[in-house]
């Protein structure tokens, strides 16, 4: 009797594109990836009530459906590309396991993601345009509460998957180590949050996720996680944190770290007004990993200054 084969990882709590989002709340699936070989990286959000969308905090409506985007981000060897031009509700259709956003669109099987990128990235109008898939390595179905006021979630889908970068415009492919989560509130996140800081590193036994946050309304929140080979989630001490060196705009970055390391910066991926990302070497419980971290501002995105300034990155159409 021939054994059968073993069932490829799948989504354990797989991601609804229909789900409902309230006037003014937000929906929003996030990928990233370092290629194998160190060269190269990307950074992927699709978005449901765009959070970072000027035209969406000027909006009388607040309609989410009315600001969609999917923002591509590549880092590394290549010359690094960005792409986000949010469409209207005309230009969008969502399904349960499929999500169109104007020429771009994304589907959900049962063991990959599979996005098709068709894009043009700004300022400079150079296109963007083929294939990327994520493929779940450790899957979970939990959902954590980032501020209660509010209702700001966020469900770390597959903390460790793979994938695989196929690229026509820029000429680009490679495959790698990869995170997928999901955030969603029912609010601004501006209306939320004053300022957060998240990292999240590849274990030789997991993933490890920490995010601390100040909401407006109640203390400061955080979270320190492992997430284990087969999906259980532990929560784990306290991590202390330490400076890096302070980007152009000014927006502080502290990485979190075991007591008495110094995490490094390894490259600044994007330093915006409002935020920062960078790729980072830290020690998280005993581990000398490499991971993304992100210093998010909402202060400093509240300002009408910063969003007068956003347009020429992020386009409307439709």
């Amino acid at each position: 009797m021939t054994a059968a084969a073993p069932r490829a990882p799948s989504f354990a709590s797989a991601p609804s594109f229909d789900t409902p989002v309230p006037r003014g709340g937000y929906l929003w699936w996030y990928v990233d990836g370092w290629s194998d070989d160190g060269a190269h990286g990307l950074t992927l959000i699709i978005f449901v009530g765009s959070v970072f969308s000027p035209y969406y905090a000027w909006s009388t409506d607040q309609t989410p459906d009315n600001h969609c985007a999917l923002n591509v981000a590549l880092y590394g060897a290549a010359p690094n590309r960005w792409a986000m031009t949010e469409r209207g509700a005309k230009r969008v259709e969502r399904e349960s396991r499929r999500f169109v956003v104007g020429p771009s669109s994304v589907r959900l099987e049962d063991q990959r993601l599979s996005i098709d990128v068709n894009e043009r990235c700004a300022p400079l109008p150079r296109p963007l345009r083929g294939r990327i898939d994520v493929t779940p390595v450790i899957s979970t179905d939990r959902a954590f509460t980032l501020a209660e006021a509010g209702g700001h979630l966020w469900r770390p889908v597959s903390p460790k998957a793979r994938i695989s970068v196929e690229l026509e415009q820029p000429r680009l492919s490679w495959r790698g180590d990869a995170y997928f989560d999901s955030n969603q509130g029912d609010e601004p996140l501006h209306d939320g949050f004053r300022h957060w800081t998240w990292c999240r590193a590849h274990l030789s036994d997991g993933v490890a996720v920490a995010y601390e946050a100040t909401p407006r309304r109640s203390d400061p929140a955080s979270l320190f996680l492992k997430v284990k080979a087969d999906g259980a989630i532990e929560p784990q001490p306290s991590l202390e944190t330490a400076p890096l060196p302070t980007p152009l705009w000014a927006v502080k970055r502290r990485a979190h770290c075991d007591a008495g390391s110094a995490p490094r910066l390894l490259h600044g991926l994007e330093d915006a007004p409002f935020y920062n990302r960078s790729l980072i070497q830290t020690e998280m419980w005993g581990q000398r990993v490499q991971g993304f971290h992100e210093s998010l501002s909402l202060d400093r995105f509240k300002q009408t200054w910063v969003r007068t300034l956003l347009p020429v990155r992020m386009p409307r159409t439709g």
